[in-house]
C-alpha cells in the first residue's frame, strides 16, 4: 500500500437530521457514524488521519478522540464549503507528499477494501484524483460523472445544473475520493466562492486538476452502499437495516442460528461462537459475547455481556453481566450492570438482581430483588426474597454462603450474613448474622380472633358467609 493520509469531513451542522446530536455522532449498530468511518480509515494504515470538525466542536473532538485517540483534530474556520474543509485538513496533515483520501464522516458503509481498491486504481494509473462513483436506479439529486464516448471521465455536474441527457445519467458522484496531495494542494489554492452559495467547493479541485492537464478518473463501486450518505433519519434507519442484515449474514456463514433474522438486531461489536442460537425479539448490543451452543432469546436484550457455553437466557434484560457455561437465565429476568450468574446456576422468573455474584450451581428461582449480595455454590434463595441493601444514607451487602436454603418471602437486612449450611424459615427478616448450619426464623405465634369479622363488618358477604359456616359446622 502506498503512503497515504486520510481526511475525514465532519464539520457540517447536519440540520436535516433535526436533532440536537450532530449527524457524525448519530449510532448506528453501537457506534456513531464517525466510528465506522475512522474505523475503515485505520484499516488502511494511514500515515495520518484527521477529522475536520467545526459545528459541536468540542462535542466532536471528545467523541472523535474517545474512539480514536490518535486522530488529529483540524478546525474548519468561517470560510465555509468542503473545499474549505480540505484545505485545513491538508494544514493539518503538514508537508505530506503522498496520497490523500478524503471521506465524509455521515458515510458509514464505505469498507476498507474498495477503498483499496481505489487506491491502488489511483496509484497503477498515476491519477491525480480519483473518485469513487456509484450507478444508482434513482440519482436524483446526486451529482452526475459525465464521461467521453471512450468512458473517459470528463466532469462532474450537480442535478441543478444538469441538461436533461446529463440528468439521465445513472453514475453519480460519492463523495470519496483520493488525491495526489501536491495536486490537491495546487488546485485548493485557485478555488474561488464564486456560486449562489458562496461555499468552497471540493469538486471545483477537479475543475482545475484539469485544466492543470492532471489525470482525473471516476471508478464505480460494486455495492452502492459504499458512497450511501446520512443525511435524514429515513436514510439512517435505512442504513441501520442493511448493515445489520450484513452482520446477520456473517455469522450466519460462520455457524450462528437465527431463527428471525428480521427481528434481531446485532451490534457490530457481538461476538458469537459457533453453534449459537439467536431466538426472534433479539438484540445483543455493545460488546456482548456468546460462547458455543448457548440459546439467546426469544424477547431478549443483552448490553455488554458474556454468556457462557450451552446457557439458555429467554425473555431477559441483561447488562453488563456475567452468565456461565449452562446456567439459565429467564423469563423475565433483569440482570443490572455487574451481575454474575455462575455455571450451572439459574435466575428465573421476575428476578431483579444488581452487583450480585451467584456462585456454581445456586438458583435464584422466581419473584426476588437481590441486589448488592454475594451467593456462594450450591444455595438455593426461596420465592419472593428481597436484599434490603439501602438504609437512606448507603448501600449495604448480604452475604449468602454455600449450600444454604432460604425460606419464601424472606428479606435480608442488609449488612448480613447467611453462613455456609443454614437454612431460613418462611416469611423471615434476618437482621443478624446466622452462623453455619443454623435455622434462622422470625414467628410470632399465630392468634385467631374469633368472631372478628361479624362484630367489625356487619353486613357484608364475608360476615354472611362466616355465619353461615358456624351455623353448618358440628357441634364441638
Amino acid at each position: 500500500m502506498p503512503q497515504v493520509a486520510v481526511i475525514v469531513l465532519a464539520a457540517g451542522a447536519g440540520t436535516r437530521m433535526k436533532s440536537r446530536t450532530p449527524k457524525p455522532l448519530h449510532p448506528l449498530a453501537g457506534k456513531p457514524l464517525i466510528a465506522h468511518v475512522l474505523s475503515t480509515a485505520g484499516e488502511l494504515h494511514p500515515e495520518r488521519i484527521v477529522t475536520v470538525v467545526r459545528h459541536e466542536r468540542e462535542r466532536m473532538a471528545a467523541a472523535v478522540l474517545e474512539f480514536a485517540p490518535h486522530v488529529l483534530i483540524a478546525d474548519q474556520d468561517e470560510v465555509p464549503g468542503t473545499g474549505r474543509a480540505v484545505e485545513q485538513g491538508l494544514d493539518a496533515i503538514g508537508d505530506f507528499s503522498g496520497h490523500v483520501v478524503v471521506l465524509s464522516g455521515d458515510v458509514p458503509l464505505i469498507d476498507a477494501a474498495t477503498l483499496g481498491r481505489l487506491i491502488e486504481r489511483h496509484e497503477h494509473e498515476g491519477n491525480q484524483m480519483t473518485l469513487l462513483s456509484a450507478h444508482l436506479s434513482d440519482p436524483t439529486g446526486l451529482g452526475r460523472i459525465v464521461r467521453d464516448e471512450a468512458g473517459a471521465f470528463v466532469r462532474i455536474v450537480e442535478q441543478k445544473d444538469a441538461s436533461d441527457a446529463e440528468r439521465a445519467i445513472d453514475e453519480v458522484n460519492g463523495g470519496i475520493y483520493v488525491f495526489d496531495a501536491a495536486a490537491l494542494r495546487e488546485a485548493l489554492g485557485t478555488i474561488d466562492r464564486n456560486n449562489a452559495q458562496g461555499e468552497m467547493y471540493l469538486t471545483d479541485a477537479a475543475v482545475r486538476i484539469q485544466a492543470a492537464g492532471g489525470r482525473i478518473q471516476a471508478v464505480p463501486a460494486s455495492d452502492s452502499w459504499a458512497i450511501w450518505g446520512i443525511n435524514d433519519r429515513v436514510q439512517l434507519a435505512a442504513a441501520a437495516h442493511e448493515l445489520n442484515d450484513r452482520i446477520i449474514r456473517r455469522w450466519q456463514r460462520a455457524g450462528v442460528t437465527f431463527a428471525d433474522p428480521a427481528s434481531t438486531w446485532i451490534d457490530t461489536d457481538v461476538t458469537l461462537a459457533e453453534d449459537v442460537t439467536i431466538l426472534p425479539g433479539t438484540q445483543l448490543l455493545g460488546a456482548t459475547v456468546v460462547a458455543t451452543g448457548a440459546t439467546i432469546g426469544p424477547d431478549t436484550t443483552l448490553v455488554d455481556t458474556e454468556v457462557g457455553e450451552d446457557a439458555t437466557v429467554k425473555r431477559t434484560d441483561a447488562t453488563l453481566s456475567v452468565i456461565g457455561a449452562r446456567a439459565s437465565v429467564g423469563p423475565w429476568a433483569y440482570l443490572r450492570p455487574n451481575s454474575v450468574v455462575g455455571a450451572d446456576g439459574k435466575i428465573g422468573t421476575f428476578v431483579e438482581t444488581k452487583n450480585t455474584q451467584i456462585g456454581v450451581g445456586s438458583k435464584i428461582p422466581h419473584l426476588s430483588y437481590i441486589g448488592d449480595t454475594t451467593v456462594g455454590d450450591g444455595s438455593n434463595i426461596g420465592a419472593g426474597t428481597i436484599t434490603a441493601n439501602y438504609d437512606g444514607v448507603a448501600k449495604h451487602r448480604t452475604e449468602v454462603g454455600s449450600h444454604v436454603r432460604t425460606g419464601s418471602h424472606n428479606v435480608f437486612v442488609a449488612p448480613v450474613s447467611i453462613a455456609d449450611g443454614a437454612y431460613t424459615g418462611a416469611g423471615t427478616i434476618v437482621r443478624k448474622d446466622v452462623e453455619p448450619g443454623a435455622l434462622a426464623i422470625s414467628v410470632a405465634p399465630q392468634r385467631n380472633m374469633t368472631g372478628w369479622v361479624e362484630t367489625h363488618r356487619p353486613g357484608t358477604a364475608a360476615a354472611d358467609a362466616a355465619a353461615a359456616a358456624e351455623q353448618q359446622a358440628p357441634d364441638a
